[in-house]
């Protein structure tokens, strides 16, 4: 953190993160209602705004030691569900997130906040070149595996193949386009979650939680 702007009634709110800061010598500044209101994207802003470095990470720190399951972002343009997303992969105990090719940018304030602080525990890592970032992967032991609707094998089945007892790189792409060919070929499987009623598709972030969970599941034995 470089700078903390401050409402009076956010002060007296949050004593202990405006105390804290001040320790940590941060320069803090009353600031007043509307003036914090111009400084956040929100339409009720709590009074607290901070300037802090990016979270994000190089690729080679989020895949270091041995990674078990990550998310890779391919072409992901809605914030909302790209920051569904890493909230989805903290809670299922993914290594990292992975922001590839075209993707918004994670530090977008709806991908933020649909986060709900979950960019903050797990290593988030930005890279444009697509293929580097499957190379990383590969290199660090993961398969990578994409969630495509189209895919000729579900999900259910790759369980029972224990394909998922791999250590895995989930690649997921826009919900609006789905995966460019070359993407698709550059990939080592593609897997669609079932759809058992007559629900046409499901949404990004929903498929991300299935296909997440079904892995984590799997990699704890359970």
């Amino acid at each position: 953190m470089h700078e903390l702007f401050t409402t009076a009634e956010a002060t007296e709110r949050h004593p202990e993160l405006v105390s804290a800061a001040r320790a940590a010598r941060v320069p803090v500044s009353t600031v007043t209602d509307r003036a914090a209101a111009a400084l956040s994207e929100t339409v009720t802003p709590q009074g607290l705004v901070a300037v802090c470095d990016p979270v994000d990470v190089p690729l080679s720190t989020a895949l270091r030691g041995k990674p078990r399951l990550v998310a890779v972002l391919v072409g992901v343009s809605d914030p909302g569900n790209a920051g569904t997303v890493v909230r989805v992969a903290d809670a299922a105990g993914a290594d990292a997130v992975v922001f590839a090719g075209d993707t918004v940018d994670p530090h977008n304030g709806k991908c933020v906040r649909a986060t709900t602080g979950s960019l903050f525990h797990l290593p988030l890592s930005r890279e444009r070149d697509v293929p580097a970032v499957f190379d990383a992967c590969r290199a660090a032991g993961l398969r990578l595996v994409a969630a495509d609707g189209n895919a000729e094998t579900d999900l259910d089945a790759a369980g029972e193949y224990g394909d998922l007892l791999r250590s895995t790189a989930w690649v997921f792409g826009s919900e609006a386009h789905g995966f460019d060919p070359a993407v698709l070929g550059a990939v080592d499987d593609a897997v669609r979650v079932p759809l058992y009623g007559a629900a046409e598709s499901l949404n990004l972030a929903t498929a991300a939680a299935v296909c997440l969970y079904t892995s984590a599941r799997a990699l704890r034995g359970r």
